[in-house]
């Protein structure tokens, strides 16, 4: 399975993931679930930056954390419980 994961991930990084995989995740197959989670990785990454301020009140562009995991955490929840 992971010449499959690798070449139609790479191809397809923007697009639908191919059902095997989706299959995969949602029967709890680890290495399916990684390709998953780093499929929607960049899109995710959006929703959860954001502008922080440091200790000399200087704004910057970074990681709430806690969004990051929830938003993961969802995520595989989310395939897991998909009704195929």
């Amino acid at each position: 399975m992971n010449g499959m994961i690798n070449t139609n991930t790479e191809r397809n990084e923007r697009g639908l993931l191919p059902y095997p995989i989706i299959l995969a995740a949602n029967k709890g197959e680890l290495e399916a679930m990684k390709v998953v989670v780093l499929h929607y990785r960049s899109y995710m990454t959006s929703l959860y930056m954001c502008k922080l301020r440091d200790e000399q009140g200087n704004t910057y562009w970074g990681i709430d954390e806690d969004t990051r995991e929830r938003l993961r955490t969802k995520l595989m929840q989310s395939v897991l419980a998909f009704k195929i």
